[in-house]
């Protein structure tokens, strides 16, 4: 028998599972069933709920925080009594205190309340940081001073519940709120959670001398992000580890992106870009190997926009065999961005920045079902990546070293420094989003748009209201260029973690299809394409040739049209083309190549040429 069986079956022996009557439409999500116009509550679902909220009352314990318990059901007064004595804080006058309208919206001014009891007490001058309830039938008015107040209410919630009070309560743990079983289960586990971060508290507290102290720390780091080489990842050889790990991973990505600026209709992800495969294509074999060779269930959701949500639907009937669960979902809008005429374009509804996709998940509940399903961890894919990787290395590290966001980084320049084997720090305003040209000089690394989550972590910070969409979606205009740029997710998200990194992978798993000169790179015999993007290990030069093209090849159907066939540039460092130029088949280029037809000339480079550190700007120069 497993730990999930015996824990599952503990949980119904406390009758846990037993609601009151046929459970409201909000609660059915918690529902298995229903039986005799009784709601049978699913105990899986029990059991996650469970789980998130002993974790928030571990992160509030932890932080020495001020806590509320509110109960008025007299056959769990002693139960609740000998919980809050062993952890610290029983207090009975606020246990009755509560009941006093204004208690907690009124909790700055001190004064003299009268309970119902006729006892006279003192109303505390600081509000709590976590209010827990247990009957939350009977707490309406602790919830909704609560909720007024932003304070976090951890609640037992049976199917019968309002859902005026439900919406209130950031973690509700759905269950048979009368079972005393179950109560004297809940108030043990708050016990064993307390005890064990005040234990973890007092060893911190023994090695730092004053929190100021504490508090420069965590601000220092706030501006910074700790790079781990990729050289530095190993996987475990347990097999077993492995398949239980990736189990564990949703693959995200990101499908807004359009291809009209390159001439396609559709979005990019069902761009061809070789043999009939797309940047699509590639993340499915990906995923459909790994759970081939591992024997797990990795599924792929696909966050679509309205101009590219009814292509995607269309695209997927090809996939309608495959053992892959794919789900594709439609981004919330969010008209954060503005463009550089005023107007708020399409495109700027939905912003393509990590953190306005993970709202939008919540939004439509999508990381409260992944919850259920036990997947801990989530890899955001960006939608112009075409090389991203499902990496179980990374996501190895992750998990042995409890790592809740790490942000996949690569080098803009391949000095040894930055590649070296050490781990390092960098500024995060070194860190570019954009792989845009003119802009990578000015920095350090550059953001890959590959970003693993913790859904547990990200799930907290949502819940708790932490992490809001307009701390996400931060544009800037520049002085210099006026260049509207959005901040990376590194800068705008990262500062919400504990345990936060990046990781630097090769260059090669970084290859975005924003323009055609990049569908040339992709096409070219640089790259072969099965499971995912494989580098042609006869390239020395560790960084991709830098082609530019002029705007005759601005569409794809003029770069296809204009080469007879992908010249072999393996030993190319760059090539700038403009004018009326058109390539003949088996061409091969070398060095630095430059290639410039006057106005109203016409160039053409006959097959089989080989070009090596050439300038032509006329027919005699080849």
């Amino acid at each position: 028998m497993t730990l999930h069986s015996i824990v599952i079956q503990k949980l119904l022996s406390t009758n846990a599972h037993l609601g009151r009557r046929v459970a409201s439409h909000h609660f059915k999500q918690f529902t298995y069933g229903h039986r005799n116009n009784m709601a049978i509550i699913d105990s899986d679902r029990t059991l996650i709920c469970l789980r998130n909220a002993a974790q928030f009352i571990a992160e509030m314990a932890h932080r020495n925080a001020r806590f509320m318990f509110v109960n008025t059901n007299s056959l769990w007064d002693e139960i609740v009594e000998q919980m809050t004595k062993k952890i610290g804080c029983y207090s009975p006058a606020m246990n009755i205190l509560w009941r006093t309208g204004g208690f907690l919206t009124n909790s700055h001014s001190p004064k003299k309340f009268r309970s119902r009891r006729k006892k006279i007490v003192f109303g505390p001058t600081q509000p709590p940081d976590c209010l827990v309830v247990f009957d939350s039938d009977r707490k309406s008015s602790a919830i909704l001073e609560a909720h007024r107040l932003q304070i976090p209410i951890v609640s037992l919630v049976d199917s019968d519940m309002p859902i005026e009070y439900f919406n209130k309560i950031t973690y509700p743990i759905p269950c048979n709120n009368s079972s005393a079983k179950f109560v004297y289960l809940f108030c043990n586990l708050i016990t064993k959670t307390f005890l064990l971060q005040q234990k973890q508290r007092g060893h911190v507290s023994a090695e730092i001398e004053t929190s100021e102290q504490v508090g420069a720390i965590e601000e220092a780091k706030k501006d910074e992000l700790l790079v781990v080489p990729y050289e530095f990842l190993h996987i475990s050889t347990d097999v077993e580890k492995i398949e239980e790990m990736l189990d564990k991973l949703v693959v995200i990505k990101f499908n807004g992106a359009s291809g009209t600026s390159m001439g396609v209709s559709g979005p990019k992800s069902t761009m061809e870009i070789l043999n009939g495969l797309t940047s699509l294509d590639l993340i499915v074999n990906q995923i459909e190997s790994l759970n081939s060779k591992y024997h797990c269930s990795v599924p792929l959701v696909l966050v679509n926009t309205n101009s590219t949500h009814e292509d995607t639907l269309k695209v997927l009937e090809k996939y309608s065999s495959s053992d892959i669960n794919i789900q594709s979902i439609k981004q919330t809008q969010h008209s954060q961005l503005k463009s550089q005429g005023g107007q708020s374009g399409e495109d700027e509804l939905y912003p393509s920045d990590h953190g306005a996709v993970l709202l939008s998940l919540l939004k439509n509940g999508t990381l409260d079902v992944l919850l259920s399903k036990g997947k801990e961890y989530v890899l955001l894919v960006d939608s112009d990546n075409v090389a991203a990787k499902i990496d179980p290395k990374i996501l190895d590290h992750l998990v042995e070293n409890k790592i809740d966001y790490c942000m996949e980084v690569t080098p803009t320049s391949y000095d040894s420094d930055l590649i070296g084997s050490r781990l390092q720090k960098f500024e995060l305003a070194a860190i570019a989003q954009n792989s845009i040209k003119d802009l990578m000089e000015r920095f350090k690394l550059v953001d890959t748009g590959s970003l693993w989550v913790n859904v547990r972590a990200i799930k907290k910070l949502l819940d708790t209201d932490e992490l809001r969409i307009e701390d996400i979606s931060v544009s800037k205009e520049t002085e210099s260029d006026q260049v509207l740029l959005q901040e990376t997710a590194v800068g705008s998200a990262i500062r919400f973690f504990k345990n936060a990194i990046g990781v630097s992978v090769p260059n090669s798993q970084f290859l975005s299809m924003k323009k055609t000169s990049d569908l040339l790179l992709l096409k070219s015999n640089l790259y072969t394409y099965d499971e995912g993007v494989v580098r042609n290990i006869a390239r020395t030069n560790p960084a991709n040739p830098v082609i530019e093209l002029g705007p005759e090849f601005e569409k794809v159907s003029d770069l296809l049209s204009r080469f007879k066939s992908m010249p072999d540039i393996i030993d190319l460092d760059s090539l700038n083309v403009t004018g009326d130029v058109w390539f003949g088949a088996g061409i091969t280029l070398k060095g630095k190549v430059a290639i410039h037809a006057k106005p109203g000339m016409q160039l053409e480079i006959p097959d089989g040429v080989v070009l090596e550190n050439e300038d032509i700007k006329d027919p005699s120069d080849l």
